[in-house]
């Protein structure tokens, strides 16, 4: 069963949530940034970047270092504060017409390890092993994993009870995202809510595999109890938004066009569907642009497996053409 605990956040104070918030640094163009670390003191963005007028730029530990130097020094200001209880935190963003709506806590590092957490994508150790050492280093978790969970009434009762009163947050960001974060320190409601997630058997990894793999890196060798948890902003499966991650194949293992086409409808029925952007309309279908041209390929089901693993999508492509035919085994 899950096992979620609050935890003291720290954050903004109120009336600088909106100008501390940010996105990932790497959304932001070059240009964009710099105008965001120049006209605004208290952005996040001058804690991940605490080198930005250097000419020199810091790298690994070091800038990690620099890293929660910085963030020192916002808590000194008083930009960010300290829970003084241990709280949940239920969250919303509105995109658009699409609401998600759950809760940050803390999740543990032995439902991610025993498997309770569950997992679909392959990590790369190197980027394991760097935000393990950044973790180490800074001392914070800056982005929650995105776990999501099967139904729950209780818990959707919670969040529904919370978005009835004073959200402690409520600003929209330049890219039209409205945010709402409601504080809850009710000893009440947080064991509600802790008992609810412990009738929950499984949590499913929607966003963040490196993250969720550098804190089980860290539990290994620390003996912080803060390090046997990690951050995470959980959320109804019903809520999930599902997203395209596209393959960039660079070669075809020396086969032509009119060959690879050939090869593929060994296994799938391949129809041309022109140079307009197609994308896939029913299941086990992918969409593929070869030589300026798209293509529906829709799986013959003898060649799939029946296990649910198999089933998926990104299996069927995997195990039907990446390693049979191009020769990609290892897809990290």
């Amino acid at each position: 069963m899950a096992i979620f605990r609050p935890f003291k956040a720290i954050r903004p104070t109120r009336d600088k949530a909106n100008l501390v918030a940010s996105r990932s640094y790497l959304s932001y163009s070059d240009e964009t940034l710099k105008e965001k670390l120049e006209h605004n003191p208290f952005t996040f963005l001058h804690i991940i970047n605490p080198d930005y007028k250097d000419k020199i730029k810091l790298k690994g530990v070091e800038k990690f270092k620099a890293v929660k130097e910085k963030f020192n020094k916002f808590k000194e200001a008083g930009f960010l504060i300290t829970e003084p209880s241990e709280s949940f935190y239920v969250y919303q963003q509105i995109h658009g017409h699409h609401i998600f709506e759950g809760i940050i806590g803390a999740t543990a590092v032995d439902d991610y390890l025993n498997g309770n957490i569950k997992k679909h994508e392959h990590t790369l150790t190197a980027r394991e092993e760097m935000f393990k050492s950044y973790l180490d280093t800074t001392g914070f978790n800056a982005e929650p994993v995105l776990l999501c969970h099967k139904e729950n009434t209780t818990i959707t009762a919670i969040i529904q009870q919370y978005k009835g009163t004073r959200a402690e947050y409520e600003f929209t960001t330049t890219n039209k995202v409205v945010h709402k974060l409601w504080l809850v320190n009710n000893t009440d409601d947080i064991d509600t809510i802790t008992n609810a997630f412990g009738t929950i058997e499984n949590l499913y990894i929607a966003d963040g595999h490196h993250r969720s793999a550098s804190s089980a890196l860290l539990s290994e060798t620390s003996n912080k109890e803060n390090s046997q948890y990690f951050m995470s902003f959980l959320i109804d499966e019903n809520q999930l938004n599902i997203i395209n991650f596209n393959r960039l194949v660079k070669h075809t293992n020396g086969l032509n066009p009119s060959e690879l086409i050939t090869e593929i409808g060994k296994s799938f029925t391949v129809t041309k569907k022109g140079n307009t952007t197609y994308s896939p309309t029913l299941t086990d279908e992918i969409s593929m642009y070869l030589n300026e041209e798209w293509h529906s390929l829709i799986a013959i089901a003898s060649t799939v497996k029946q296990d649910c693993v198999s089933k998926l999508d990104p299996a069927i492509l995997s195990n039907n053409i990446l390693a049979p035919i191009l020769n990609i085994t290892d897809e990290k």
